[in-house]
């Protein structure tokens, strides 16, 4: 095998998942595989030696591609990537299965496409990396070129515009899950926490919240499950700019907020956030007392 076809088959692993984010980016099957083929473009003409994470370097340079497109759909249209014979064309996926293609879009629903059609390029990606994929803010920064703050706000905002037509799972079963997750918590009841996980849940603290003892990235089911056995006692349910979370404060004041993504039922991602700054600019409601 040849170091062409090498490339090829490692971009091929990550093929679904990046045409599932542009899908996300864009609402159009036909340039999500337009902006999938140009992250091929890219990758057969880079110098990879040094990437250690693939397909998370993939998913950057998709959702830049993404950006992009969103930002010129007010303007002429680029041609399609398919007509580009630079000799480092990827051999096209086989036809899509009609049923996949249903898949597929059903997962993202006419609804919330209209929806995401009202917002901004740097809100919409914000918001499909963040809520539907678990991409860090920090992460997303570096794409849209903005603070993890400023990102964090873009996806609050667009979260409340999805929220006001069609929300990407219920909130009251999210709220149920991070309850039960709570409970679970304070209850060291590990195998009911491994229930509410998804086998690839992440933890991530910010600086400040490592400041207090966080580990940077808990990674895995079983691991994030034996971080908070036992713990959280004195975390309470909160909307954390709307959506389902939970706060740890002293004397009144927000401490740490734990950020939940919640998918399926699942816990995806937890982002435990500690910065002062940060946290005056979240919009945070307490759902009620909690013993």
């Amino acid at each position: 095998m040849d170091e062409h076809d090498w490339l090829a088959e490692r971009f091929e692993a990550h093929r679904s998942r990046l045409r599932a984010v542009a899908y996300r980016m864009l609402g159009s099957p036909s340039e999500a595989d337009d902006a999938v083929q140009e992250a091929w473009l890219r990758l057969s003409r880079a110098d990879t030696s040094d990437v250690h994470n693939l397909g998370g370097w993939l998913t950057t340079v998709v959702s830049r591609v993404c950006l992009t497109m969103l930002q010129a759909r007010k303007g002429r249209r680029e041609s399609p990537l398919e007509a580009m014979t630079d000799g480092h064309l990827l051999p096209a996926a086989a036809d899509p299965d009609p049923a996949e293609e249903v898949l597929l879009a059903d997962s993202v629903g006419t609804a919330l496409l209209v929806v995401l059609d009202t917002l901004t390029p740097a809100e919409r990606l914000a918001f499909v990396l963040h809520d539907l994929f678990a991409v860090p803010f920090e992460e997303i920064a570096g794409i849209v070129d903005r603070s993890p703050a400023a990102v964090r706000q873009l996806a609050s905002r667009a979260r409340r515009r999805v929220q006001g037509g069609e929300s990407i799972a219920d909130q009251a079963r999210q709220a149920e899950v991070v309850s039960a997750f709570l409970a679970a918590s304070r209850g060291g009841d590990f195998a009911a926490l491994l229930e509410l996980l998804d086998p690839d849940a992440v933890v991530r603290a910010d600086p400040a919240a490592i400041g207090f003892g966080a580990d940077a990235v808990v990674r895995g089911a079983a691991a994030v499950a034996e971080t908070f056995a036992g713990r959280a006692r004195a975390a309470r349910p909160a909307l954390i700019d709307g959506a389902p979370g939970l706060v740890w404060s002293v004397n009144g004041t927000p401490r740490v907020v734990f950020d939940f993504i919640v998918v399926d039922g699942l816990v995806v991602a937890i982002e435990m956030l500690a910065d002062p700054t940060l946290i005056a600019g979240l919009e945070l409601q307490p759902l009620g007392a909690s013993a």
